[in-house]
C-alpha cells in the first residue's frame, strides 16, 4: 500500500515537471500534433497517478481486497502508454525515428493495462 502511495506521489511530481517542460521547453521544438501527443501522455499519467493513490488508500482501508494487482497494472500502463507517447512525441528531437516502429505498438498495450486495472478495481469493490 505504501508503495502505491509513494509511487503515485512521485509520478505526480514527475507529471507536473513533464507538463511544464512540454509547455515551455518543447513547445517551440515540436509540431502541434507532437505536442498533443505529449499532452495526452501527461494527462493519462495524471489520471492513473490518482488511480495508484486510490489503490494505496483502499489497500489500507480494506486489506482483504488484495488490490496490488490493480496497482501493478496502473503502474505498467503509465510506463508503457505514457512512456511510449512521450517517446513518440520527442522521437525527432532524440534522433530515434527508426525505433518508433517498435515503440508505437507498445502504446495500446499500456492502454490495455489501464483498462485491466480499472476492471480489477470494479470487480474487487463489487465483491465487497
Amino acid at each position: 500500500m505504501k508503495f502505491f502511495l509513494t509511487t503515485g506521489f512521485l509520478l505526480a511530481a514527475v507529471a507536473v515537471a513533464l507538463g511544464a517542460f512540454g509547455a515551455h521547453g518543447l513547445k517551440p521544438k515540436l509540431s502541434i500534433e507532437q505536442l498533443q501527443t505529449y499532452e495526452t501522455a501527461v494527462k493519462y499519467q495524471f489520471y492513473h497517478v490518482y488511480a495508484l493513490i486510490v489503490v494505496g488508500i483502499l489497500m489500507q482501508i480494506f486489506p482483504n481486497l488484495k488490490l496490488a494487482l490493480a496497482g501493478d497494472f496502473f503502474l505498467t500502463g503509465i510506463i508503457l502508454f505514457c512512456g511510449s507517447l512521450y517517446f513518440l512525441a520527442c522521437k525527432d528531437l532524440l534522433g530515434l525515428q527508426s525505433i518508433s516502429k517498435f515503440i508505437g505498438p507498445i502504446t495500446p498495450l499500456g492502454g490495455l493495462c489501464f483498462i485491466i486495472g480499472w476492471v480489477i478495481l470494479f470487480v474487487k469493490v463489487l465483491r465487497m
